[in-house]
């Protein structure tokens, strides 16, 4: 066992990378749409794309904004133990399942992202707007693209598992 983990700790490592860079790209995308985007009107990029500076002290698409505070504290404990768990999670399944540690480094930086936001700042920094029209998706930054990306992973990957897990018991039971 102790060769195994030895051999396997660099690859352990490089999702820690995958977790850092996205962290580092998440908070440099914020502070230059702090720096480019304070008092400013939201700036078409497309027709359905806009850059556009929103402090979000709420959780995912603003739930919880205007909650008077208490909502702060509850998001960088509950931040801080979803980022625990995903770090062990992490490190006991890395060297058995490459698609579910893609996922879980994802979403383990989104976590980190947002709460640096939230420990700094008291609220996230959100830029990314998408619409249609008169419809318009709550703003969003890279951390969320990293949860989602890393959600739709592990979903992906629990399927993936099923699937293997079906076909073994079908075959178990025709044999």
């Amino acid at each position: 066992m102790q060769k195994v983990m030895q051999k396997s700790t660099p690859k352990y490592f490089m999702y820690i990378g995958l977790t850092m860079v996205l962290v580092g790209l998440d908070q440099w995308t914020k502070q230059i749409a702090y720096q480019n985007l304070l008092g400013q009107p939201p700036i078409d990029v497309l027709p359905i794309l806009q850059w556009v500076l929103v402090f979000n002290r709420g959780a995912a698409f603003g739930f919880l904004n205007q909650a008077g505070g208490i909502q702060h504290y509850f998001f960088v404990g509950l931040a801080m133990v979803i980022s625990m768990i995903l770090l062990v999670w992490l490190w006991r399944s890395f060297t058995h399942n490459r698609f579910l540690s893609w996922g879980l480094a994802m979403v383990l930086a989104g976590a980190i992202g947002n709460l640096i936001d939230r420990v700094l700042y008291r609220y996230v920094i959100d830029f990314i707007s998408f619409h249609y029209q008169d419809w318009y998706f709550p703003a969003f930054n890279i951390a969320d693209s990293a949860i989602t990306l890393g959600a739709i992973c592990l979903i992906a990957d629990s399927f993936r598992f099923r699937g293997r897990d079906q076909g073994r018991s079908g075959r178990s039971g025709s044999e």
